[in-house]
């Protein structure tokens, strides 16, 4: 994940969202996901699997969801 511009995570089988790794409240890049959400070790903001949006502060704005497209079981990013 270090190398990635996104994180890419699996909300429900066979869908994948891709969101920017960079957290919203001061530009840490995110450091996991586990159960259901996006953790930023820097500060503590989380931050959902869904939609991207904030879970736990201090980050108030969600993070950037990019398009994503699956071909031979490969996802891209497809902005």
């Amino acid at each position: 994940m270090e190398d990635a511009d996104y994180v890419v995570t699996q909300p429900s089988k066979g869908e994948y969202k891709a969101f920017s790794k960079i957290c919203t409240h001061q530009g840490c890049p995110v450091a996991s996901v586990n159960d259901g959400i996006i953790h930023c070790d820097c500060h503590g903001s989380e931050y959902s699997i869904e939609d991207g949006s904030v879970t736990n502060p201090p980050a108030t704005k969600g993070l950037a969801e990019a398009k994503t497209a699956v071909f031979q079981n490969k996802v891209y990013i497809t902005e």
